[in-house]
């Protein structure tokens, strides 16, 4: 077998795995933080940042939600990092957009997030925040044992089938996830572009 069949074969794997009632679950709790006109934060470092940026786009677009993820700010973001340190660069931008017990905060992330091991400490941060602030907590993750996963009311756990991939899984069905809930009937509003083109 080569490595693409592999690869593909642990895709499968992932998906018959994965926990729809989970996911329904998720749905159901951010269509209450739209019906209570709350706003949903993404947080997420490396590529799952990116996956941050183009999720607040659908969430915005697709559902209608007001949404937006801090690292879109380069300037604010490394003027952060510079001044007052990596661990607090959520946090602090949360004081500001005056985060509340109608928002929620959406995790992207790998691991989760760890003290111990010193990895994604500024989301651990961001989780004690939003816990202090009543304010839901969602995340996909890599790993059932970081800092998210234990903390948050909804989180979606990308089995683990190869613990040489968690990463590059973790991060594809970050993406296999929040296009599934932007397109699920509960959520979407909004028809895509290319579902409007008739043939």
């Amino acid at each position: 077998m080569n490595f693409s069949e592999k690869h593909l074969n642990e895709v499968k794997e992932i998906v018959e795995r994965l926990d729809s009632s989970k996911i329904e679950d998720l749905v159901n709790s951010i269509k209450k933080v739209k019906i209570n006109e709350g706003r949903i934060f993404f947080l997420g470092v490396g590529g799952s940042a990116g996956n941050c940026s183009h999720a607040v786009n659908d969430f915005r677009k697709i559902i209608g939600i007001e949404s937006y993820t801090p690292t879109d700010n380069v300037s604010e973001l490394t003027a952060r990092t510079n001044d007052e340190g990596w661990d607090s660069i959520f946090t602090e931008w949360l004081k500001v957009s005056n985060l509340n017990q109608n928002d929620a905060i959406f995790i992207f992330s790998v691991g989760g997030g760890s003290i111990e091991k010193n990895i994604s400490t500024n989301l651990v941060s961001a989780i004690d925040y939003a816990k202090l602030m009543n304010s839901k907590i969602f995340s996909i993750v890599g790993k059932n044992s970081g800092y998210a996963a234990l903390k948050s009311d909804n989180c979606i756990i990308i089995p683990e089938v190869n613990s040489s991939s968690i990463t590059p899984h973790s991060e594809a069905f970050q993406s296999v996830i929040w296009h599934l809930l932007v397109s699920h009937p509960n959520l979407k509003v909004n028809e895509t572009k290319w579902e409007q083109t008739t043939k």
